[in-house]
């Protein structure tokens, strides 16, 4: 497996999982970017299939997938913009300024979001075992707060205290965690 810092595989099957990898991770990003600048959801559509299908194209000649990130945020502000023009007659389109500030922007911002995301995956790592499965247990679809606090025999304001504590904790860490890399 190839790893994102890597340049690209030499073999079409490794390049082909290179991309795939790489655009499952940053593809919520890049769907929040396009839905930014784009008036409706069927035009989202349009565009995420437009840059997938030109990312693809145009991926062998990215020497460096960590630029993965930039790189396909790139390709997704020409592709609005080619969007753009041919629904030029539409009064809810930006204009070309405004989306390439926003591109700009949303490149900048997933990077923040993923480093985010690792500090908070080494500060949940920190925590003690319990509180580490009890924070992760808060947030899981299928579990109710009033769940949790009947399996640990506590009350529900007990427990909202406990994770507040908790998110307090995470909160702090990741603040010193982000201070240290930049």
């Amino acid at each position: 497996m190839q790893s994102e810092n890597s340049n690209h595989p030499a073999e079409p099957n490794e390049l082909q999982e290179a991309f795939l990898r790489l655009w499952t991770h940053h593809e919520p990003g890049l769907r929040a970017f396009v839905g930014s600048c784009s008036p409706n959801s069927a035009e989202v559509d349009e565009v995420m299939q437009d840059v997938s299908i030109a990312a693809w194209k145009k991926f062998h000649t990215l020497d460096d997938h960590s630029a993965f990130a930039p790189w396909v945020f790139t390709v997704a502000k020409y592709e609005l913009l080619m969007t753009r023009r041919r629904h030029a007659r539409n009064r809810l389109v930006l204009s070309n300024d405004i989306v390439e500030t926003l591109a700009k922007e949303a490149a900048e911002e997933v990077t923040l979001r993923h480093q985010q995301l690792d500090a908070l995956d080494n500060c949940i790592e920190k925590l003690p075992t319990e509180r580490q499965e009890l924070a992760l247990a808060a947030y899981r679809k299928e579990t109710s707060i009033r769940d949790i606090a009947n399996q640990q025999g506590r009350s529900e304001g007990s427990l909202y205290q406990l994770l507040s504590r908790i998110r307090k904790q995470l909160f702090q860490c990741m603040e010193q965690t982000l201070s240290q890399s930049s």
